[in-house]
């Protein structure tokens, strides 16, 4: 069929023309999509400010040949609105829609979860459940589990002797032992992994009750992760504010 519904998070958008725009959306059953939002920039148009990023909405899309149509649209939570006026919640949730995009693009098939585990971040980052640079590394974290890159935070991820070990190699997999320990390995605080395998596993009560110079530790190990993977860099994690 032409015409397809699906739930999406709106992940950027682009100019196009005088009035249009390019929207890329990660959706819940289609992955991820681009598709033109004719005349959203006029003053007229019906449904402009329900594509801003970081919106979860409900879409309408006609298939195109290139690019498709959106053709109807209804807001379901409007997360830009409240993580657009803090600069460092914005920052985390565009580093957050970038990695999704990214993701989602070298995945052949992207499962659900990144669609639910995105949207359920930026309720976090919304509400302010949680502090802003746990909730990022949580989701980063999670992702990269899905697209089938959970990193090892116990046992050895080359041998799989029990830990917990006191090396982390990003390319290598996570955490070392002794003898598998490649040279120029991290050696983070036994702390320090203990919050990686709670962000990983969601155990929230360990991550908010963690002191800040191991949550900054766990943020560079976790960017080295995600990059080795990435195969480059999240841009806008570098603009990301930490405490």
């Amino acid at each position: 069929m032409k015409l397809y519904r699906d739930e999406a998070v709106v992940l950027r958008t682009h100019k196009l023309g005088e009035a249009d725009r390019i929207i890329s959306l990660l959706t819940r059953e289609h992955g991820q999509v681009r598709a033109v939002a004719k005349g959203v920039r006029r003053t007229t148009s019906k449904f402009g400010a329900r594509l801003e990023p970081f919106g979860v909405v409900d879409v309408q899309l006609h298939r195109g040949r290139n690019l498709d149509t959106i053709t109807q649209v209804e807001t379901i939570a409007p997360y830009g609105r409240s993580l657009g006026v803090d600069y460092g919640l914005y920052t985390t949730a565009t580093a957050m829609t970038e990695t999704a995009a990214r993701l989602t693009e070298i995945e052949r098939d992207p499962a659900p979860q990144q669609y639910l585990l995105l949207a359920g971040a930026l309720h976090a980052l919304a509400t302010r459940r949680h502090p802003s640079s746990l909730v990022l590394d949580s989701y980063l974290l999670r992702a990269l589990a899905v697209a089938g890159w959970a990193p090892s935070c116990f046992d050895c991820a080359r041998c799989g002797t029990q830990g917990p070990h006191r090396a982390f190699n990003a390319a290598a997999g996570g955490a070392m032992c002794g003898d598998c320990r490649p040279p120029g390995s991290a050696s983070p605080a036994p702390e320090t992994m203990e919050l990686l395998g709670a962000l990983l596993s969601g155990e929230w009560s360990v991550a908010d009750n963690s002191d800040q110079r191991h949550r900054n530790e766990a943020s560079g190990l976790v960017a080295a992760y995600l990059q080795w993977h990435l195969e480059r860099q999240v841009k806008s994690l570098r603009m990301v504010e930490r405490a």
